[in-house]
């Protein structure tokens, strides 16, 4: 079962630089998150926060009852223990073959037997799809497959939260594919709190319950993948449907001239919110919501189209 993670107030800068500041949201129990935001806008730095790599110059974040930005030393190693982190390029030992990496953190961590460390590292290579390549160097494999290292390493502490710096990077349109219905998966089958920065937005449209949006140093909304999906919010609905109308630009944000000669274009049209992928056994996960459930509660009309099986996700231009 994961634990929830309560995020409140929170601010963080590199010198005079401030890279997001006032923070605030709480990420489910057990749930799949996905945070966004343009290049630049401190996805990264955000995970590095959670985990307590980096210090925040202001706020809270409260797990299990202990504020890691404020605890002490030994408190925040307590607390480390219940994560788990897939880096960006999976942040293999080169010289390691796969089975000494992903049994680095029980050798590191724990007191257990070889016995019991190769039962373990064999059920995580397992659980990724990995078995029979634990003799390989990280070097001798593809992107994907050292990125599935990386989650089985991550894994072998059995987590309740599992953080994804950028799954995805690096990886060809199908891979990803395969990339996120493992998450979905591996969520369904270990029930841990998940959260991911991504670029892709086909992951974040079809695989989070929830999703976060950083932008010009604040979190523009989160919260569940519908709200989001059907925002009429210039900032949420641009980045979401991968729009070039709004207050975007290649710069992060638009200048005065550029959004003057938009303001008499018509918006796109929010394209159908599809529907969100599911574990390879058709059993839904214990945080999946029935399809148009948030848009029913609230009183909002999905775009036409939406919660279609099958259907392939068009984006405006």
């Amino acid at each position: 079962m994961g634990v929830e993670i309560v995020v409140d107030g929170l601010s963080k800068s590199f010198g005079k630089q401030l890279i997001w500041g006032d923070v605030t949201l709480t990420i489910p129990a057990g749930e799949i998150c996905v945070m966004l935001g343009p290049s630049g806008t401190g996805k990264s730095v955000f995970l590095k926060t959670l985990i307590g790599l980096l210090k925040p110059d202001k706020g809270s974040i409260v797990i299990e009852g202990t504020d890691i930005a404020s605890c002490s030393e030994r408190d925040l190693y307590e607390i480390r223990k219940l994560f788990g982190v897939l880096f960006q390029d999976g942040a293999m030992f080169g010289s390691m073959n796969l089975y000494d990496n992903v049994a680095f953190p029980l050798r590191e961590h724990t007191k257990k037997s070889e016995s019991e460390i190769r039962n373990i590292v064999m059920e995580k290579m397992d659980l990724v799809g990995l078995l029979g390549t634990e003799d390989k160097l990280p070097g001798e494999i593809s992107g994907g497959m050292r990125k599935r290292a990386g989650i089985a390493r991550g894994l072998v502490l059995d987590p309740e939260i599992v953080l994804f710096d950028e799954p995805d990077s690096g990886l060809d349109p199908v891979r990803t594919s395969f990339l996120n219905q493992l998450i979905v998966d591996l969520n369904a089958q270990i029930d841990a709190t998940f959260l991911i920065v991504t670029h892709d937005i086909n992951t974040a449209r079809t695989v989070p319950d929830n999703i976060g949006l950083l932008y010009h140093k604040h979190l523009a909304m989160f919260g569940p993948r519908e709200m989001l999906l059907s925002s009429e919010e210039p900032v949420v609905r641009q980045f979401l449907n991968a729009q070039k109308v709004g207050p975007i630009g290649m710069s992060e944000e638009k200048d005065a001239d550029e959004l003057e000669a938009e303001k008499d274009q018509d918006l796109p049209p929010l394209p159908p919110i599809p529907m969100q992928l599911e574990p390879s056994n058709g059993i839904p996960r214990r945080s999946q919501r029935d399809p148009g459930s948030w848009c029913k509660e609230h009183d909002v009309t999905p775009p036409p189209g939406s919660f279609e099986e099958n259907m392939s996700m068009t984006t405006g231009a």
